[in-house]
């Protein structure tokens, strides 16, 4: 370890990036994220250490299963076994983050300890508009047996935790895609959209296999108008198979009544982001196709992941008591789509819904100015990461 960074209060050099990947593609795409953002636009030197390559292939397919560790985008990779190992001070980096609490190896807390001074070390946790969030925000957390502490960095929805995840290029990105009419037909049409197809109310589908899809396909079968319904491989695949009648493997499609459901491949990050851009809603899940989502700056319906005693609706009613863009029929979508309540009438709760899409899609674009100006997540916690250090030095003076 480089201990003149830490004395002379350079900005640090290393980081470590640990990932337990729980909910399938959700903690490996904003770790993935993360890692390729400080490496980019702030120069640090990144190791991910993540225990599930092939959820992480699927989205970054040059992702290498057989390698132990590997070099994509700049960043270091190395595949997380177990809890074993044995570490010294010079491996340990200036920055030890550990995703949403999940137990790095005794070994490197142990060569934490013995690094002088000490690395900041940070539980980067899950994301929600609850409350409580405010007051644990950087919050630390003195070790039991060692002289260390960690400290709790919440993403979130104000400027009391640390916003959102987002790149400084990614707005301009967008932009000049939705401005390019050719771009983004080149870009759906790879997938087999017809002009018809693209002129149809376009939705993107990520959620989780318990959703209520059938129920929905139903309404859009009935729907007044076109609907075309964009959704990667293996996402809710017992609904899409019955409507399709065949495997829903990638190319796959049909069309019944109003209703055209097409199986995409399961795309790169930088893909799916278009997609989102592209379509006319996006029904996601998790956290980090949700967070995307925001920054699409289109309407969206958010199936959040599912946790004992109902805990999850607490956490989607604190979000949309938040959601600047959540109107009346919005909020009663979302809430039927997560089993906070029921509906027999799904055709006329999809009427209600679409006639708020013009409103939503233009509310969405004050909640994205709203959360940009808290500032992006990696550069607030950065910020937090010099004020540790600073104090750190002054406490050693």
């Amino acid at each position: 370890m480089d201990l003149q960074v830490h004395q002379t209060g350079r900005p640090p050099a290393t980081l470590a990036l640990f990932c337990k990947v729980v909910d399938n593609f959700g903690d490996i795409g904003i770790c993935w994220r993360l890692a390729r953002q400080l490496q980019q636009e702030h120069s640090i030197a990144v190791t991910l250490w993540v225990d599930d390559l092939p959820s992480f292939q699927r989205i970054c397919p040059e992702v290498q299963l057989a390698l132990e560790v590997q070099d994509i985008a700049s960043v270091t990779v190395r595949h997380w076994r177990d809890q074993d190992g044995l570490f010294s001070p010079d491996d340990i980096a200036d920055i030890v983050i550990e995703f949403f609490a999940c137990n790095i190896p005794p070994g490197y807390i142990e060569a934490m300890a013995k690094c002088n001074p000490r690395p900041v070390w940070l539980n980067l946790e899950g994301l929600t508009a609850e409350q409580w969030v405010e007051g644990c925000h950087t919050l630390p957390s003195p070790h039991p047996s060692y002289s260390l502490a960690k400290h709790f960095f919440f993403p979130g929805f104000n400027d009391k935790t640390g916003g959102l995840l987002r790149e400084s290029v990614l707005d301009q990105q967008r932009l000049a895609f939705q401005a390019d009419p050719a771009a983004m037909s080149a870009f759906l049409s790879q997938f087999g959209l017809s002009q018809a197809d693209m002129d149809a109310t376009k939705v993107s589908l990520f959620c989780y296999p318990h959703a209520p899809v059938k129920d929905l396909f139903d309404a859009w079968q009935q729907a007044a108008a076109p609907v075309v319904c964009l959704v990667p491989e293996g996402v809710a695949k017992d609904a899409v198979e019955k409507f399709l009648g065949t495997p829903a493997k990638a190319g796959a499609s049909v069309r019944d009544g109003a209703l055209t459901v097409r199986v995409l491949p399961f795309v790169p990050q930088q893909d799916y982001d278009k997609l989102l851009w592209a379509c006319d809603l996006n029904f996601v899940r998790g956290e980090d196709s949700f967070v995307r989502a925001q920054w699409a700056n289109k309407p969206f319906v958010w199936h959040i992941y599912p946790q004992d005693e109902n805990l999850h609706h607490v956490k989607l009613r604190a979000f949309l008591n938040t959601y600047t863009a959540a109107t009346d029929n919005l909020i009663a979508l979302s809430h039927v789509w997560n089993g906070m309540s029921e509906t027999q009438d799904w055709s006329t709760l999809w009427q209600d819904f679409q006639t708020d899409l013009p409103e939503i899609a233009n509310l969405s674009i004050t909640w994205q100015e709203k959360m940009t100006s808290i500032g992006d997540m990696t550069s607030n916690m950065l910020k937090f990461v010099s004020a540790i250090r600073l104090a750190s030095t002054k406490d050693t003076v």
